[in-house]
C-alpha cells in the first residue's frame, strides 16, 4: 500500500497538482506503550504529529467560502486526530514503530492522501532528552 519516499517527494504542495498540507503538530494523548514493566503499567504521555500531502477531491476557489464548501471536501485534521486516539484506545503498543505504521496504514486508506509523515514522541522516556521517538514517511501506491 505505501512505500518509502523518494527525493522528488520532499514538495509535493503544488497548486498545479491541486495539492495542499494538511497537518496535526504534537497531538498529545496518554498512551500505553512501551516494552518496560513500567510502560506496560501506567500510561505516559505521547506526541503525535502528521502532515499529509492531500489531493482534493474538489479544488475550493477562493470565492467559494459559502455553504457549498462542507468538510467532506477536505481531509479533515480533527478526522486525522481521531484515527489516532482511536488506534492509542485500542490497547497497550510495544513499540512506537508499529504504532507510526499502524496511523499510516490507516490514514493512507484515504486515497486523497499521496503521502504522509507521522512522527511519534515520548518525551518522558530519557530524562536528559526533551523528547525520543520514530518519524517515518510513506507514499501513497493506489
Amino acid at each position: 500500500m505505501n512505500q518509502h519516499p523518494t527525493s522528488a517527494s520532499k514538495n509535493l504542495a503544488s497548486a498545479a497538482l491541486g495539492l495542499r498540507h494538511v497537518f496535526v503538530k504534537r497531538l498529545a494523548i496518554a498512551a500505553n506503550i512501551g516494552i518496560h514493566p513500567h510502560e506496560r503499567t501506567a500510561k505516559q504521555t505521547i506526541l503525535i504529529s502528521l502532515d499529509a500531502a492531500v489531493a482534493e477531491t474538489k479544488v475550493l476557489p477562493k470565492s467559494n467560502i459559502g455553504p457549498e464548501s462542507t468538510i467532506e471536501d477536505v481531509v479533515c485534521y480533527e478526522s486525522m486526530s481521531k484515527t489516532v486516539i482511536a488506534i492509542i484506545e485500542e490497547g497497550h503498543i510495544d513499540l512506537v514503530e508499529t504504532l507510526a505504521e499502524t496511523i499510516a496504514e490507516r490514514l493512507l486508506a484515504d486515497p486523497r492522501i499521496r503521502h504522509l509523515h507521522v512522527q511519534v514522541e515520548k518525551p518522558e522516556a530519557i530524562a536528559a532528552a526533551e523528547s525520543v521517538g520514530i518519524s517515518i514517511e510513506r507514499l501513497q501506491t493506489a
